[in-house]
């Protein structure tokens, strides 16, 4: 009774102490309703089933009026304020994420070979990859010309076509055309776990991708309304890009028309991985900074102009009204750049900002960063899933934490009377620089976690690229940015654009030097996701709280971090179509057999690997080791792979070229891998994985221990969702079904 006791009165004393510390932080519950939207998103998502409308819409609709009531019956309770809070707030998230999966029509079935396509041109695109030019249309309302498919409705979703090279007509959006082209459906996850380009294209309402085989037959303009498909926006976008790439050639005009119209396809790949081996690829896809810079620029110039003018500047609110000036300027070039992720939530974000400071109220803070989060969630609850959205909210969210803890220090240093004048430029150079390195470790440590879950790498150096090309582009870059804006109307535009040229080329210069250095690129195998949660779940209770207790988020920070030491790899990799087989083997993969997106799926392997090394699999001989030999007793084409006490036959040759495998070469085997439909052969394996076995589960993965062997296949990682394809890739049919008797 009396260890009982003291064990009461123990949970009873460390209830009150949290009791105190929640009172303590009251004020900051509302900045945790995005996290727990977030929590009620990832829980539907990641369930392996589809859930019906009674628990995907009512069942959260009353758990969420049961918690309104909790926290009007118990408002002065600080647990049932907290728990009826969260619980309203999860079963939100839920509903709106299942809402949202529900609101996409499905999947048609795609032509499997080569069809006409009579479809409105909805967008066009450059882009430049190794030394290639190629060009990319979305087209809408497609209709496809074949004798199944006569009279069937125009398509509700979108198709990305890759046009031929030798293609010369000009298109813009709005031009209805007709090309012979081959499609395919969204792929399957190149391994299990991996990206789902299928829930990817569910939520874009992509339909499929393919190539066009011959010459694009321009038919003439949509009678739609430009405005009313928005787009004119579009029309105006590629006209500018190619203007401003006209005026300012080359890559440094490929980096402009990304920074000024979000035009980023044009960008040569190489440069591209320089920026983002030194650190510096949110350089080239248009968010925070660069919205902040445009709408920073465009305050100092309003406000210089309002203060120049003597009744403004006495009796008008010239700061109100910058703002105002600046909000609109902003709202301008995120539309013109096409309204990605980051740019929506700077958007929002400087909306609640420009209102604070009309209202006279505090600009930046959490609560804005939380209203913004929560507006993209509930809009757009698969934003959740996307590393853009993560990295911006996460950086965001550390630098307005870092700003409270650090700001009141820096600003008292700045603050720091300094006589000479010499020493007093000094001194405020130094207080710039603090600044500055307090902003890119900031930002950049905490979006690094995302960086390494989404792309498995790391770039050490991205503090000293940031320091030296962040203020070149808010002093030297952007502001020619504007000055091109001004200019584009009147079609002067080379005037701005070559001293903006040089700025980034200067940026060039810099990332190519960076990523020149020793160790400018770590790979780092691919985070869980459980990790991830844990990282992210770690960082917002080090940041949203104020109180000591905030490093208790170290504790699932450092966890995460830590998870991706600590999850097993396969050993044996299967592609999406089963056609080709990737071997670990150390820090190098072997790679057999041939797979329809061979370059994709390997890239794919090396990254959540972190492989050195890519190898094939040897005509004939040893390899990985010694412990793959291929083209002994069966042929060229058949390897196997002794692994622990396990034996696998893995057979590369595809069904034209395949034979029946004799019993000698099944004996004693544990798996058999065929790129072939195995049909009747080696039915004694214990475990037998052909092309069948990939048409009907996926990717697979194989992970060999001393006494055991685990197949996962890629199916089982996504489930029964609507927005995973049956076996094949295939779809709903195009025409109506018949009405059923």
């Amino acid at each position: 009774m009396l260890t009982a006791y003291r064990a009461f009165c123990t949970m009873a004393a460390m209830k009150g102490r949290v009791t105190e510390c929640l009172l303590a932080e009251q004020r900051r519950f509302i900045v945790w309703v995005p996290v727990c939207l977030a929590l009620g998103i990832a829980w539907y998502f990641s369930l392996s089933y589809e859930p019906a409308a009674l628990p995907g819409v009512w069942v959260p609709l009353a758990v969420i009026l049961s918690g309104w009531v909790l926290m009007w019956r118990g408002w002065l309770n600080v647990w049932c304020r907290l728990s009826g809070g969260v619980c309203a707030s999860v079963a939100a998230g839920f509903m709106a994420a299942w809402s949202a999966g529900h609101a996409h029509t499905p999947m048609p079935e795609l032509p499997r070979r080569a069809t006409e396509i009579t479809a409105v041109v909805r967008h066009v695109s450059d882009m430049q990859r190794d030394g290639h030019h190629i060009r990319s249309v979305e087209l809408a309302e497609a209709r496809f010309d074949t004798f199944y498919d006569d009279g069937m409705p125009p398509l509700q979703r979108i198709i990305r076509l890759k046009l031929r090279e030798d293609d010369p007509v000009v298109l813009a959006a709005g031009d209805q055309v007709r090309v012979k082209a081959l499609l395919l459906p969204p792929p399957f996850p190149s391994f299990p776990g991996g990206r789902d380009m299928q829930r990817e294209f569910w939520f874009a309402d992509v339909a499929g991708t393919g190539r066009a085989l011959r010459q694009t037959e321009r038919l003439g303009h949509s009678s739609v309304s430009l405005l009313h498909e928005g787009e004119a926006i579009q029309v105006l976008r590629v006209a500018w890009s190619a203007r401003i790439r006209a005026a300012l050639p080359g890559s440094a005009g490929a980096v402009a028309a990304t920074l000024l119209v979000g035009e980023s396809g044009s960008i040569p790949s190489v440069v591209r991985e320089q920026f983002a081996a030194a650190g510096l690829a949110h350089i080239l896809s248009v968010a925070g900074l660069h919205l902040g810079l445009v709408m920073m620029v465009l305050f100092w110039l309003s406000r210089f102009a309002l203060v120049l003018w003597e009744r403004a500047a006495l009796y008008w609110p010239c700061k109100a009204i910058a703002a105002c000036i600046a909000l609109a300027g902003g709202g301008a070039y995120a539309v013109i750049t096409g309204l990605h992720v980051p740019v929506m939530r700077s958007l929002i974000m400087a909306s609640v900002a420009v209102a604070g400071l009309c209202l006279g109220r505090r600009v930046m803070s959490m609560r804005g960063l939380a209203l913004a989060a929560a507006i993209l969630l509930v809009w757009h609850p698969e934003f959740l899933l996307t590393a853009a959205f993560q990295m911006s909210f996460m950086a965001v969210m550390a630098l307005i934490a870092g700003y409270e803890v650090l700001g009141p220090e820096l600003s008292a240093y700045r603050a720091r009377y300094v006589s000479n004048n010499l020493a007093r430029i000094g001194h405020r150079l130094a207080g710039h620089g603090m600044a500055l390195c307090i902003t890119s470790l900031l930002a950049g440590l905490s979006a690094l976690p995302v960086v390494m879950a989404h792309f498995g790498e790391i770039q050490p150096y991205f503090l000293i690229a940031n320091l030296i090309v962040v203020p070149l582009m808010a002093v030297w870059i952007m502001p020619w940015g504007l000055v091109t804006f001004v200019l584009l109307p009147f079609h002067l535009e080379g005037l701005a654009l070559v001293p903006m040229g040089w700025g980034i080329k200067l940026t060039m210069l810099i990332a190519r030097v960076v990523a020149s250095w020793p160790a400018a690129h770590l790979t780092f195998p691919g985070m869980p996701v459980r990790g991830l949660c844990l990282v992210l779940l770690g960082l917002c209770w080090l940041c949203l709280w104020r109180q000591r207790w905030r490093l208790l988020g170290c504790l699932p920070l450092c966890v995460g971090l830590l998870s991706s030491l600590f999850v097993a790899k396969p050993d044996i990799l299967i592609s999406p179509d089963g056609g080709m087989v990737g071997v670990r083997s150390g820090s190098a993969l072997w790679l057999g057999g041939q797979a329809h997106d061979a370059a994709w799926v390997s890239r794919a392997w090396r990254q959540q690997l972190a492989v050195s090394a890519l190898h094939s699999f040897p005509q004939q001989g040893e390899g990985a080791g010694g412990r793959l030999i291929c083209g002994e007793d069966s042929g060229p084409g058949v390897c196997v792979l002794m692994a622990h006490d396990k034996a696998i036959l893995i057979d590369l040759r595809s069904a034209a070229n395949s034979a029946q495998l004799t019993a000698a070469a099944c004996g004693g085997m544990d798996v058999i891998i065929s790129a072939a439909p195995l049909r009747g052969n080696c039915p004694d394996v214990p475990v037998r994985l052909d092309r069948f076995t990939a048409w009907r589960q996926g990717a697979q993965t194989i992970f060999i221990g001393s006494h055991t062997l685990r197949v996962r296949s890629g199916r089982d990682a996504q489930g029964k969702r609507p927005w995973v394809m049956a076996p094949g890739g295939h779809g709903l049919p195009d025409l109506p079904l018949a009405p059923s008797e």
